[in-house]
């Protein structure tokens, strides 16, 4: 293993701009100059190409096919485009055989880890972490004739910066869809140290990624200012809602109840980021009016035996752990409000699931809801970790059924026009063929 990385091109000739950015921040003094400049694609508007069928290539740093919205987004697109006659193949590290991707990670690592120690005097290990992986799928990817594709959509800067590297012998049109708000993010959480060597690593990925792709696909407008003080140009980024089949959409109805226990939902991962822990302080404020009210929390992780225990201490009787559920859409039809308290998110899935299941929706201020929720129209917004405002809606619509039905109606609509996978697709599909 060894002896191929030695034949291959190392660290600083294949990611030149990562060692420039770590070379001025330790400051060496003979510093690696980026060695590539890609070339622009402008859109093609020429009608001839309208119904060309595509060989395209999705591109993925993270396990698939996989549970997740991740991985459910790049299936939906997928299925939407061969349903529209595209050839689509999605490319991922597990494709590979994990024996051989081990090993070659475990000899870049060691290779790396001299490296850095030699040029910077220490190795920072998440640094190393990654640059081991990024190398290592550039190693199984570099034999993958690309010529046979006609677009290559990457779905995180990851894979945008390996496949701006092999793309530049056979200048396809890149694209590149960010899924959450990549270094910005890891510093709002205090999850990498401002200033660090890791934040000026971790964002030369970032423009990288920008740099390497011809347009940028984003999930909601909220992406853009972000985009844009990385070095996107305006005119470079579109915005694609992401859609969703979802248990026969418009068709969707609310089974009849054995009970007559008003049900509400949240779905979502039982993580400290979605916010459980203020929806459970909302319903201690409301207790008294929770009677014939039944909560259900569906979803699993590790937060799950600390809130287990906020719910006890809080003697919340109504409130029923579900764990991880595969009847959504069963589970939705039974339900009349749903809540999603989350405190950091992009475009979550769940919420959109809920717009299509006619729920009478309370959520939060965060990153694209409020592009697709419209506050007092097809739902509540409240602002992320304020349990005061979560218990004022909910107290308001658990009041008020005529409400519900109205809010609830509306989001339905708005999902029904916007948020399907054939809306998603048909759009994409045709920023596709503007590059051909």
């Amino acid at each position: 293993m060894n002896e191929l990385l030695n034949d291959q091109p190392f660290l600083p000739t294949l990611f030149p701009n990562l060692i420039s950015a770590m070379d001025q921040y330790y400051g060496v003094n003979n510093p690696y100059e980026e060695e590539y400049e890609l070339e622009w694609w402008w859109p093609n508007e020429s009608a001839e190409i309208k119904n060309k069928k595509m060989r395209i290539l999705i591109t993925t740093f993270w396990e698939y096919p996989v549970i997740g919205g991740l991985q459910n987004y790049i299936t939906s697109l997928k299925t939407g485009l061969e349903n529209l006659g595209h050839s689509v193949h999605v490319i991922a590290p597990n494709h590979f055989p994990a024996d051989e991707t081990k090993a070659l990670r475990d000899s870049c690592s060691e290779k790396f880890t001299q490296f850095f120690n030699d040029r910077y005097g220490s190795c920072n290990r998440k640094i190393l972490h990654n640059i081991s992986k990024l190398y290592s799928f550039y190693m199984m990817l570099k034999d993958i004739d690309l010529s046979e594709y006609d677009i290559i959509h990457a779905q995180d800067r990851y894979t945008a910066n390996v496949i701006g590297i092999l793309n530049q012998s056979y200048q396809k049109p890149l694209l590149f869809t960010p899924h959450g708000f990549m270094t910005q993010s890891r510093l709002k959480f205090n999850l990498m140290e401002r200033g660090s060597v890791e934040e000026i690593y971790f964002s030369a990925i970032d423009k990288q990624a920008i740099k390497n792709a011809n347009q940028v696909i984003v999930l909601c407008d909220v992406f853009r200012p972000i985009l844009i003080n990385l070095g996107a140009q305006e005119n470079k980024i579109t915005t694609v809602y992401t859609g969703i089949d979802f248990g026969g959409g418009k068709n969707q109805k609310k089974s009849k109840k054995s009970q007559r226990n008003t049900v509400i939902t949240c779905v979502s991962r039982l993580r400290p980021r979605k916010g459980h822990e203020y929806l459970f302080k909302a319903l201690a404020l409301i207790k008294d009016k929770l009677k014939n009210v039944e909560v259900r929390i569906v979803g699993d992780g590790e937060m799950r035996n600390t809130l287990e225990m906020q719910v006890s201490e809080l003697k919340l009787k109504n409130v029923s752990f579900l764990g991880s559920r595969e009847d959504i859409p069963k589970l939705l039809s039974e339900s009349d409000i749903f809540v999603l308290p989350t405190t950091s998110d992009t475009l979550p899935i769940s919420l959109i699931e809920a717009m299509f299941a006619n729920q009478a929706i309370l959520t939060t201020n965060c990153g694209g809801i409020p592009e697709i929720i419209k506050d007092n129209y097809s739902g509540f917004i409240v602002e992320p970790a304020n349990p005061k405002q979560l218990a004022e809606k909910l107290s308001l619509l658990l009041r008020k059924e005529s409400l519900r039905k109205e809010l609830a109606g509306n989001a339905q609509s708005i999902a029904q026009q916007h948020l399907t996978v054939s809306n998603m697709t048909q759009r994409i599909e045709k920023i596709y063929q503007s590059f051909l």
